[in-house]
């Protein structure tokens, strides 16, 4: 994993193509802006892991309550 330090109105570049720029730091949060391309799928990665347990889930043909429960609490976690 690359870990940058960055500013308030800087930015860096992906692939040549994508560019993410800080637009606010407050407290423990910030503002990214995020410049791609239209086709350049960008999801949070909370979004995605319950896209993917939402896929799993209907694909099984029985899910227990605990395992979705899990599935969804993300008690999987990394």
């Amino acid at each position: 994993m690359l870990v940058l330090s960055r500013k308030t109105d800087e930015a860096l570049v992906i692939n040549g193509i994508i560019e993410v720029k800080i637009i606010e730091i407050s407290g423990d949060k910030v503002k990214l802006g995020i410049d791609a391309p239209r086709d350049c799928k960008i999801l949070r990665k909370e979004l995605l892991k319950t896209m993917d347990a939402n896929k799993e889930a209907a694909n099984s043909k029985i899910v227990s309550k605990d395992k979705f429960k899990q599935l969804l609490l993300g008690a999987d976690k990394e």
